[in-house]
């Protein structure tokens, strides 16, 4: 173990389940104590503390939806009354509604962006006012945002959008001692990507990897724990492409 619960403290946003949980789990297991994040299902988010519980960690849930600046703000103050402070901040919360530009509604423009973009922004906002020196900042972004298929616009979109702000973000942390990357899985088997989209399509993206398999949450959480760990210190303002070779 090459953190201490005592001394070190992640928020993870949209932790409750897919790749947020695994990343939590991930960083527990490397001694982190863990603020897991979540809009709605609190089943979830509890079940998730136990398991990191029962494994020797620490963990405790806080509600916030982070299209909500005010909430946001409310979850980096749970967290410092938890644990102390915050050490690193995991930008994982986002959805992913898919259709043509033409035939993208209002509101699914509208919401993608409030969560995956506004979200990003209020809790990198607060990550830039709060984190203790020497922390570490992860975004989710996608790998979709080079291969930039039919029906992903406003998703790609929103992701380029946050990679972005990680650019920019990592020029204004220094003389702090932070980092700042961004993580863009390719396909993965979640719940997000799996739900709605028929077998024979599955199976066509798993082999469109050299890997020719799906990523799984756990694949993608080893990639934040190098980002947030010690040998990632010097890894700054990086996006890595955690998928498979895809692109």
């Amino acid at each position: 173990m090459t953190v201490t619960s005592a001394t070190k403290v992640a928020i993870v946003t949209g932790a409750s389940r897919g790749i947020g949980a695994a990343i939590a789990e991930r960083l527990a297991r490397d001694g982190f104590s863990v603020v897991i994040n979540f809009a709605g299902d609190a089943a979830s988010a509890e079940a998730l503390v136990r398991r990191i519980e029962q494994a020797g960690g620490r963990a405790v849930t806080a509600r916030a939806d982070v299209a909500d600046p005010a909430a946001v703000a409310r979850l980096f103050e749970a967290a410092e009354a938890a644990f102390g402070g915050v050490d690193v901040v995991v930008v994982n919360a986002g959805i992913m509604t898919l259709a043509p530009i033409a035939e993208s509604s209002d509101a699914l423009f509208d919401r993608q962006v409030a969560i995956n973009l506004r979200g990003a922004f209020n809790t990198l906002r607060e990550a830039a006012r709060r984190l203790r020196p020497g922390g570490r900042i992860v975004t989710l972004s996608s790998s979709v945002t080079t291969l930039l298929q039919p029906t992903y616009g406003v998703y790609a979109a929103t992701k380029a959008a946050v990679e972005a702000l990680t650019s920019v973000l990592t020029k204004e942390m220094r003389g702090r001692g932070i980092t700042v990357n961004a993580v863009a899985p390719g396909p993965t088997a979640t719940a997000l990507f799996l739900d709605g989209k028929p077998a024979e399509l599955v199976d066509r993206l798993a082999k469109a990897a050299p890997l020719e398999r799906l990523g799984q949450p756990e694949d993608i959480a080893a990639a934040v724990s190098f980002l947030a760990g010690p040998d990632g210190a010097w890894i700054n303002g990086q996006v890595v492409r955690a998928n498979g070779g895809l692109a």
